[in-house]
Order: C-alpha cells, then sequence, then structure tokens
C-alpha cells in the first residue's frame, strides 16, 4: 500500500444531497480506519468545502461545516463534486465554477457524484468525454451540453482522470472503485463489509430499469398499453410498422408522435427493453445465451452481444459472471 497521504475534497452548496456525498466521504474514511489498523498511516485525508465557508444546509435540513474556497488545501488529490437539487443554482455561482475548472486542472483526478456532473460540464471539463448523472437527468445533461457524451446506463464511468456516477448511492459504488485503484481490491471488498454494502457493483452495471424509465414517461397514458403488450411479446416482430399497427397509426406519424412523448426512438425502447430482459435473464437463469438472445428478440447471440457492448461496455457472458446469482449455476 502507498505511504503518501491522499486528500480528498468535496465541493458542496446550499440543497446539495446529503447521501451523495456522505455515502463516498464514509468510504474513504472506512478505508483509512482499516489501513490505519494495520499500518498506522491514515492514507486519505478527507475536507468539505463551499463558496463561502461555513455551515451549508443540506435538502436534508441537515448542515455541514465547511471550509471557505480559498482555504482547501493545496495539493488535492481528489476533487470530488456533489449532486442535488441546488446543483443548477450552484452551477451559476461563477466563484464555485472557476475554482472547480482551476483546481480540476491540478488535481490527480476528479470525480462528479449524480447531478454534479451539470458543474463539471459548466466548467468546460466533460467536453469530448463519456460521462453519465442520475438518470432522470441524462437527458438535460446531452441536450444542455452536447459536446458531452452522455450515457444513461452505466452506475459510473471513468474516462481518464474524470470519474462520473449515476444517482446518490452510485458514489459510493464510486468511491469504491477509487479505492481500489488506489490500493487492491482486498481492500474496497473490506470496506463493502464493514459498510453492509450489498457487493461491489462494477461500472457496467446499469444504473436503473428501461421499465421504470418507460413508467415515469407514460404519465399521459399514450403508450402505457403499448409497452405493456411489448414487454409480454419482447421476443416477437417490434419494427417499427408493427409498433404503429398497434397503436392504430401510420408509421411515420406514430414514429413522429412516440419520439416526441417518449424522448427516444420506437428502436430505441425496444433495444432497451430487450437489454433489460436479456440482463435479467442473465442475472436469474443457467440459460444458454444463446436461448436467451433468441427469446429476447435478438435474433442471435452476436446481435445481443453487439448491444450489450454498445449500451453496457460489456459482453454478454461478462456480465453474468459479474452479476448471476450464483445459485443459478449450482446443480
Amino acid at each position: 500500500m502507498a505511504d503518501a497521504q491522499r486528500t480528498v475534497v468535496f465541493a458542496i452548496y446550499p440543497d446539495a444531497t446529503l447521501l451523495d456525498f456522505a455515502g463516498s466521504l464514509q468510504v474513504f474514511t472506512t478505508a483509512s480506519d482499516i489501513v490505519e489498523e494495520a499500518t498506522g498511516v491514515r492514507p486519505y485525508m478527507t475536507r468539505t468545502v463551499s463558496t463561502e465557508g461555513g455551515l451549508v444546509r443540506t435538502r436534508s435540513g441537515l448542515s455541514v461545516q465547511t471550509d471557505a474556497l480559498g482555504q482547501a488545501p493545496d495539493p488535492i488529490d481528489t476533487l470530488v463534486l456533489t449532486g442535488g437539487y441546488g446543483v443548477f443554482q450552484a452551477a451559476r455561482d461563477r466563484a464555485l465554477i472557476d475554482w472547480i475548472e482551476a483546481r480540476a486542472l491540478e488535481a490527480r483526478r476528479v470525480c462528479a457524484i449524480c447531478t454534479g456532473a451539470f458543474l463539471l460540464a459548466a466548467a468546460g471539463l466533460l467536453e469530448g468525454r463519456r460521462a453519465t448523472t442520475h438518470w432522470r437527468w441524462c437527458g438535460e445533461l446531452a441536450e444542455d451540453y452536447p459536446g458531452i457524451r452522455v450515457e444513461a446506463d452505466p452506475i459510473f464511468i471513468r474516462d481518464g482522470d474524470v470519474w462520473t456516477s449515476a444517482g446518490v448511492t452510485a458514489g459510493i459504488d464510486l468511491t469504491l472503485s477509487l479505492v481500489e485503484d488506489d490500493f487492491n481490491p482486498a481492500l474496497a471488498t473490506d470496506v463493502a463489509r464493514r459498510l453492509v454494502v450489498f457487493g461491489r457493483r462494477p461500472g457496467g452495471q446499469s444504473q436503473y430499469s428501461a421499465l421504470l424509465a418507460l413508467q415515469s414517461a407514460d404519465h399521459d397514458d399514450d403508450f402505457k398499453v403499448l409497452h405493456s403488450w411489448m414487454r409480454e411479446n419482447i421476443g416477437a416482430d417490434l419494427r417499427v410498422e408493427r409498433l404503429a399497427e398497434r397503436a392504430g397509426m401510420g408509421a411515420r406519424t406514430f414514429a413522429r408522435h412516440y419520439t416526441r412523448k417518449i424522448g427516444q426512438t420506437p428502436a430505441k425502447t425496444v433495444e432497451a427493453m430487450r437489454l433489460e430482459a436479456a440482463r435479467q435473464a442473465l442475472e436469474q437463469s443457467s440459460a444458454p445465451i444463446k436461448q436467451i438472445a433468441g427469446r429476447c428478440g435478438f435474433g442471435n447471440e452476436e446481435r445481443m452481444r453487439r448491444a450489450f457492448l454498445r449500451r453496457l461496455h460489456v459482453s454478454p457472458s461478462d456480465y453474468r459472471s459479474r452479476f448471476g446469482h450464483a445459485k443459478a449455476f449450482a446443480g
């Protein structure tokens, strides 16, 4: 293990989500506790800063004592930006954004948890990079900053020295990966056990259910019946012409209306549903991958493999080895 102490600075603001940064902060603290027990040295020093310093009230009502930006330690090893309801106001705080831009360039790595990605984006630090955020805000991040390659599926993404995570507790997964990167998998696993975290999810695991996202988009009931039919017939012919027929529209009218209402094309919804069904089958059964591909409507194993690599950046076999339940392979 490294002997040098690493300084981790959390930048917060009024109405930040407490668990966004508290979970990550606790991972670093627990890692330090474990290493100190073995070596007498604490590997991480953590600090929390805000624009003006002093008490900052989080969205939950709990106030956190912070240092002012100018009191932040130098150098910063890891800069962590938190998310929360106040992030859009914080993104208009010129002093904060200028400070993030300057200190991020000096830091060894910079991380954004949940909607903290909007702070990185406002500072110009995500341009041309892959990034994620809470699934509810991925569309807005992509729309506001078209130069970012926003991916809604992963629970966290590493692009060089910039890390971004999905919502809230995904920050714990990201930070466990930081600890693993700094030391070794054994320490990260020990931290997870002490925190009673259910496993350590690699970044390739999907952050949300595609079906849950569709339910959110179904508030006006326009396509609720159609989506239900699609789920029940996931292995059937789900080309746009067939879906339009089920919806009682012409194909072009249907595609235009659907994309406007749901926020993605019918083809993307079909692929998301099929990926969801395939992921569940890989996690919960020992069925051959070729059989799962046919049952979920991919037609063949190679098409499913390409879809997994494109959307989840992992092959079906690797996905199963990471997330499949052990009982599925017993007996």
